[in-house]
């Protein structure tokens, strides 16, 4: 089993008809979409690796940087 994410416009006539024929094969399931909470820990890494990227980013263009100053 796998979960397939469909993005559309819900006031696209179009849209609506092509999903209702989805669903009516039965071979789809309309689920409830659940938002995606990171952990604290998860927050953390990121809040670090973005750390580390900027360091790194303004240390590799400083001196890029001062020679238009």
């Amino acid at each position: 089993m796998c979960t397939i994410t469909l993005e559309y416009n819900p006031n696209n006539a179009l849209a609506r008809r092509k999903l209702a024929a989805l669903l009516a094969t039965g071979l789809f399931a309309k689920k409830e979409h659940i938002p995606y909470e990171p952990k604290s820990e998860e927050v953390e890494a990121h809040r670090e690796l973005r750390n580390a990227f900027l360091s790194h980013s303004r240390k590799s263009m400083s001196k890029t940087i001062a020679r238009y100053l």
